[in-house]
C-alpha cells in the first residue's frame, strides 16, 4: 500500500501548484502536524481516568500520549496546580499521515447521521480544529474494554497561509466538508 505521503506529492501538490499559481513548490501547503486533544475534569476524583484516557489514545494514534497538568489553581473548580487534567498526542510524519487517512476513511464514515464536518472551524491562519463526540468511532477501540465514552479536539496544523488554501488542502487530502 501506497502512503498518504506519496500521494500528497503525486496528487495533492500539483492540484494545489495549479489552483493557486504558486511560483515555487516550496510555496505549496503541507500538512504539519495533528494534535490530538482529550479533556478530562473528572480525573482529579479519579486517577485511573488518565490511565485509561492514555490507553484508548495510544490504541488510536499509535504513539504514547502526554499527560497535561493545571497550571493554575481553580478553588471553585477544587483544581490544584500541577493536577492532571488531559491527555495530548503530536503527530508528525508518517504517523500523522496514516491517522489522517484513518480519521477520514474509516472513522468518519462510522458516526451515525454523519453528513460532513463544517468547513467553519478554520483559525484565519490555515489551521482547522474538529471534535469527535465518542471514541468508539475508531476501530481500535473495543465496545465493552471502556469506562466512559469519552470526546476529543483534533487539530490539524498547516503551513497554509489562508484558510482557502487549507481548506483545498484538507479536501484533497479526503476531508468530508459538508457541501
Amino acid at each position: 500500500m501506497a502512503s498518504l505521503k506519496d500521494f500528497y506529492v503525486s496528487d495533492v501538490a500539483p492540484a494545489l501548484m495549479k489552483k493557486f499559481n504558486y511560483k515555487s513548490v516550496m510555496q505549496i501547503p503541507k500538512l504539519d502536524k495533528v494534535v490530538i486533544n482529550v479533556g478530562a475534569g473528572e480525573a482529579k476524583d479519579n486517577a485511573k481516568v488518565i490511565d485509561a484516557i492514555m490507553t484508548d489514545l495510544a490504541a488510536i494514534t499509535g504513539q504514547k500520549p502526554v499527560v497535561c497538568r493545571a497550571k493554575k489553581s481553580v478553588a471553585n473548580f477544587k483544581l490544584r496546580e500541577g493536577m492532571p487534567i488531559g491527555v495530548k498526542v503530536t503527530l508528525r510524519g508518517e504517523r500523522m499521515y496514516e491517522f489522517v487517512n484513518k480519521l477520514f476513511n474509516v472513522a468518519f464514515p462510522r458516526v451515525r447521521d454523519f453528513r460532513g464536518i463544517s468547513a467553519n472551524s478554520f483559525d484565519g491562519k490555515g489551521n482547522y480544529s474538529t471534535g469527535i463526540k465518542e471514541q468508539l468511532i475508531f476501530p481500535e477501540i473495543e465496545y465493552d474494554k471502556i469506562d466512559k465514552v469519552r470526546g476529543m479536539d483534533i487539530n490539524f496544523i498547516t503551513t497554509a497561509q489562508t484558510d482557502e488554501e487549507a481548506r483545498e488542502l484538507l479536501s484533497l487530502m479526503g476531508a468530508p466538508f459538508i457541501k
